[in-house]
């Protein structure tokens, strides 16, 4: 049997237990974990297998600023070729699936597919009735005061003036990806119900920026939908470093030719000096036809020619064909004392 223990030595033992203990704790050992937040301070966030982001938040910040300067060119070229101000700005710039682009466009639609050499695949660009309809309209001399929007597919004339309008949409798209890769981007072919388009499977990923479009008192959308796999090859040459760097010197080499271009049809002022002298203001006064100025240089000397009243050319006088005129020598030099 288990031995038993009597009251004294069962107050013995409650006694020792109640006992303050004066021993110090051991100390913790440090731990190379951290202390896990709470659910509470976490900030958890649902992952859709179906719509992985397969491009990185640098890539999708350089897709938005290249096309930022495509809206601009686009912009300036539509109000050059429509006689009127023309405002085209991005206004979304996303990722997406295939199936949710398509199903969020109006039927019927102006919807194109682009092609170029440089891409593995075909791209989307459609506008809005609501803004092709006005431009069509302008473009024929209304005003699209009162013009009402038809719910129907464009006819061929209409194509043909919607062609003009990509024209110049695609000529400034291929401008603004320069600074990536040179590219010539062509219309593959058009329909006016984008359902029946199928340029990849439906859950493929694609980059949707989305436009705002502005003419008067007319506004509407456009969106270029780019296929993840169409610019897969492309996607290392958008990170920022060397996309900014290059699109910097690229900037810089276009405004320089641009400007070269718009001042080399200014119009300049030139002169030929063919001497100098002075005189008292009372000769100035009693000078009448007839009267002779001597000056100090000789005639068979070259005369000076003096562009926006800079010397600038040494030339003879002469004439040409029963006219006068100037046969330039050469350039005015540090040397010359003229």
């Amino acid at each position: 049997m288990p031995e038993m223990l009597d009251q004294s030595e069962i107050d013995s033992l409650l006694a020792s237990v109640s006992e303050p203990v004066d021993a110090e704790p051991e100390p913790l050992k440090a731990s190379i974990f951290t202390r896990r937040p709470s659910a509470d301070v976490l900030e958890v966030k649902d992952y859709d297998f179906k719509r992985p982001e397969r491009v990185s938040k640098d890539q999708m910040r350089a897709l938005q600023t290249l096309h930022e300067a495509f809206a601009r060119n686009f912009g300036a070229s539509l109000s050059g070729f429509l006689r009127t101000i023309v405002e085209v700005k991005v206004a979304t710039c996303e990722q997406m699936t295939y199936s949710e682009f398509i199903s969020g466009l109006p039927n019927p639609t102006s919807f194109n597919l682009i092609e170029a050499d440089g891409l593995d695949g075909q791209i989307c660009l459609e506008i809005s009735p609501l803004i092709i309809y006005p431009i069509i309209d302008r473009l024929l001399g209304g005003n699209s005061a009162d013009l009402f929007i038809p719910q129907r597919p464009t006819t061929a004339i209409e194509n043909r003036l919607i062609g003009n309008v990509n024209a110049r949409g695609l000529s400034a798209l291929a401008e603004a990806w320069s600074a990536v890769r040179k590219l010539e981007f062509r219309v593959g072919a058009t329909e006016s119900n984008p359902q029946l388009v199928q340029i990849v499977p439906p859950n493929e990923v694609v980059i949707v920026i989305g436009f705002e479009l502005k003419m008067t008192n007319r506004a509407g959308t456009m969106n270029l939908c780019i296929p993840y796999n169409a610019i897969e090859s492309l996607m290392e040459e958008l990170s920022n470093q060397s996309w900014f760097a290059q699109a910097k010197g690229q900037h810089e080499n276009e405004s320089i030719k641009q400007i070269s271009k718009a001042l080399g049809r200014a119009g300049l002022g030139v002169q030929a000096l063919l001497a100098e002298t002075t005189i008292t203001l009372q000769d100035l006064l009693v000078m009448r036809p007839g009267d002779i100025i001597s000056t100090e240089r000789a005639a068979a000397k070259p005369v000076v020619i003096c562009v926006e009243g800079e010397r600038k050319f040494l030339a003879d006088v002469g004439q040409h064909r029963g006219n006068r005129a100037l046969k330039v020598l050469r350039p005015i030099t540090e040397n010359d004392r003229v």
